[in-house]
């Protein structure tokens, strides 16, 4: 049985949905995973370079899982959520430990592989391997609220069982590709969360939100909380040509790139003396602002020129992997987008600081 929506949401699909996609024509399980992976929470145009990128370096689930964690984060800096990346390294490693090399091809064993979650897992399986599974990602859950009038926010534990249980009810028993696709096509292109195209929609003759005047307020948005603001400070010590950089540590924010050294003054008064550096000695650069999802973070950038470095032991350094990465390498190498946007604003001054 193919449901109403359903059966317009295929045709409007395969009349007007994506088809030129990187990603779309074809059943390779590793290609439709990292596209799904790199998508979550990630607009198709911010992806579209990375994918490509991406799969030059590690074109197949072998060649990334054998990969260090240090090869792979350098062509995901900058798309943000670094987590993913970590968990895509694991996961491709988990096939080959666990799964012989191969993807399950069922959602529940999908969900076994680090970072795959319901959706992701369902999305997987339909794509790769035609099976019969809900989606139900960030533009699904607002197409439903809108279609079926779901009051609250669809990140609530009540909304979100309400959604699924329309999710898999709505789902048809043929055509899964084209469905899936269309549910995803809708909300990317026309149920969109500002500006909905809603004359054009397939699905607008039934729509509640349309017909009550309800678009503008479905889905509801999460209850507004302050976010935290935090603050640190970073050093940019310039040697000749090259800055120094430490890893950040695997878990939290920016985990497994590199990065400046970071901290309060007490946590950065070693490394000044280090290398000799007395605080009166610092410049200070314009302060940066960047926003993660749950808080604000201000940068506060302090630079200054290193005359000479001794040879330091390990046991000397604030991070063993710290190191002098020349300015000429920057737009390349695995650093968070603020510090290398930072680095790179600044590479003329701080040759000369």
């Amino acid at each position: 049985m193919t449901t109403r929506i359903a059966k317009r949401l295929i045709a409007w699909q395969k009349q007007h949905g994506r088809h030129t996609l990187p990603w779309q024509n074809t059943r390779d399980p590793y290609r439709v995973w990292l596209s799904e992976i790199m998508l979550q929470q990630t607009q198709v145009a911010a992806v579209l370079a990375y994918y490509a990128r991406f799969l030059e370096r590690f074109p197949t689930v072998a060649s990334l899982a054998a990969a260090s964690l240090d090869e792979v984060m350098p062509y995901w800096a900058g798309l943000g959520y670094y987590s993913r990346a970590r968990n895509l390294h694991a996961a491709a490693q988990m096939v080959m430990r666990d799964f012989g090399g191969t993807f399950p091809d069922n959602p529940v064993a999908l969900q076994r592989l680090p970072g795959v979650g319901q959706s992701t897992a369902a999305a997987v399986a339909v794509f790769a391997f035609g099976k019969r599974a809900a989606i139900l990602d960030g533009n699904v859950k607002r197409v439903f609220a809108r279609h079926f009038g779901i009051a609250g926010f669809p990140g609530s534990s009540a909304v979100a069982a309400q959604l699924w249980h329309i999710a898999e009810r709505e789902l048809p028993k043929s055509d899964l590709v084209a469905y899936t696709q269309g549910l995803m096509d809708l909300g990317a292109t026309l149920c969109t969360r500002t500006k909905p195209d809603c004359a054009r929609c397939p699905l607008r003759a039934s729509c509640v939100a349309l017909q009550e005047d309800r678009v503008a307020q479905l889905p509801e948005r999460k209850p507004a909380k302050a976010k935290p603001q935090r603050s640190t400070r970073v050093l940019v010590l310039v040697r000749d040509d090259a800055v120094l950089v430490e890893p950040r540590p695997p878990q939290g924010i920016w985990g497994g790139l590199l990065s400046l050294p970071e901290g309060d003054e007490g946590d950065l008064a070693a490394v000044l003396a280090l290398h000799n550096i007395r605080p009166a000695q610092l410049t200070a650069l314009p302060e940066i602002e960047h926003g993660f999802t749950h808080f604000s973070l201000t940068i506060a950038p302090y630079v200054a020129r290193v005359a000479h470095v001794a040879r330091l032991s390990h046991a000397q350094l604030r991070s063993p992997g710290q190191h002098w990465l020349p300015l000429s390498e920057v737009a390349n190498a695995a650093l968070p987008a603020p510090i290398k946007k930072l680095l790179l604003r600044c590479a003329g001054t701080l040759l000369n600081a």
